[in-house]
């Protein structure tokens, strides 16, 4: 059977882009090599899935995309969050918004997302297959042909890849859909992790395994030039490796070129209070604990398990009563709590990155239809392009837009 349209992955773009060129007429194949659609989808979130974010201004909403945030222009355009949100409580999903404008599911559900997204394809006639496409036949430039791992062949008037990147593999992203676009003589930008816990080269930061840090600031700063290249507030988490958490994962999109000790991130345990406030505050719990030892003096300050190190790092004798700290080593204290330093020595593998920065060029796609301009009937959607956005919905808002307008395309 010949199909009108042959989409090429099941998640968050590819479903929205099956299910837009089926309602607009077209008769539609979804291929997906796991039994079920949407399986990143199913974990974004923590498994609430942050579906979009409810920004209003178009942008704002390219400024949230580091990486060719112009390209997607037109695809914001004709789909924004608003549309999304739309589209989800049309489909009886019914939506929150939380802090920074991160749009959830009501019921902190990811699954609720993912089976609107099969109703969405149910209603509109999608038919779906269990597929792994390895091959496309062409003429050079068009598609004739798409052929699987077991041999079959799709044949379809127009294709859309839609695979995803190379992040969180066990979900079925492997990197599939770069190849597929190089056999069509697209270039594939180099791959590197974004929205990636970082590695740190300071022993003490794996003995705060599982710590996590609400309400903190962070400024990264590029020890090459010593210009602060990004700063943020919000929550971090301490692993075995070194941090993670929302700041981290945003921190890590602004560090190119990333080496051993290029980077330093600086961490601002109490934001809220300047250093003569800070130093107030610690000499008020001081003077209620004069005569026990430090770790005593900051209980009411610091995470009980954080006060070792810092007490460590501070260069203050442990055994030190609070009543013999001098102000020298006080104004050390402030300056630490209020600057400890983290030293990056690289991010984590890419399979354990939210997304994957680098992809199918966007210089080779024409950004008003989602349309390789190389090939005349292959279209894309979503990560496998060389777009990547901060956390907060965005990189799904990006599945979403593309999506929809690869659908929209292939149905003109």
């Amino acid at each position: 059977m010949k199909y009108d349209v042959l989409v090429i992955g099941a998640g968050a773009a590819g479903c929205m882009a099956a299910g837009t060129a089926a309602e607009n007429g077209k008769k539609v194949l979804l291929l997906e090599r796991n039994d079920r659609i949407g399986r990143k989808v199913m974990i974004t979130g923590k498994g609430r899935c942050n579906v979009t974010n409810a920004c209003s201004l178009l942008n704002e909403l390219i400024e949230n995309v580091p990486v060719n945030g112009r390209f997607l222009y037109g695809a914001f355009s004709r789909f924004m969050p608003f549309d999304t949100m739309d589209f989800f409580e049309g489909l009886g999903v019914p939506l929150k918004i939380e802090r920074g404008n991160r749009v959830f599911p009501e019921s902190d559900k990811a699954v609720d997302i993912v089976d609107a997204l099969q109703r969405y394809l149910t209603q509109n006639g999608v038919r779906r297959e269990k597929a792994r496409i390895v091959r496309f036949h062409t003429d050079g430039k068009h598609i004739l042909s798409a052929e699987d791992e077991n041999g079959r062949i799709y044949e379809a008037n127009r294709y859309i890849l839609a695979t995803g990147g190379k992040s969180y593999p066990l979900t079925g992203s492997t990197g599939d859909g770069y190849d597929l676009a190089s056999q069509c003589g697209h270039t594939i930008t180099e791959l590197k992790p974004a929205l990636v816990p970082l590695e740190t080269s300071n022993d003490w930061t794996g003995e705060l395994q599982g710590l996590t840090l609400k309400n903190v600031s962070i400024t990264v700063r590029d020890n090459d030039s010593y210009k602060e290249v990004y700063s943020d507030f919000g929550e971090m988490l301490f692993t075995h490796f070194g941090v993670s958490g929302p700041v981290i994962l945003s921190a890590s999109s602004h560090m190119s070129h990333m080496r051993e000790g290029k980077y330093t991130i600086e961490i601002d345990l109490k934001p809220a209070l300047r250093e003569e406030k800070l130093d107030a505050r610690i000499l008020r719990d001081f003077s209620q604990n004069a005569n026990k030892s430090i770790a005593n003096g900051l209980s009411a300050l610091l995470p009980h398990r954080l006060i070792p190190v810092i007490v460590s790092l501070s260069g203050i004798p442990t055994d030190l009563k609070v009543n013999q700290i001098t102000k020298d080593m006080r104004r050390e204290l402030v300056y630490l709590l209020k600057h400890l330093p983290v030293t990056i020595s690289g991010f984590r593998p890419i399979e354990e990155a939210i997304v994957t920065s680098g992809g199918v060029s966007v210089k080779e796609i024409n950004p008003k239809t989602m349309q390789s301009t190389l090939c005349g009937n292959l279209y894309f959607a979503g990560e496998v392009m060389d777009v990547d956005a901060y956390t907060g919905g965005f990189n799904l808002q990006i599945a979403f837009s593309t999506g929809y307008l690869a659908g929209k395309s292939v149905s003109e």
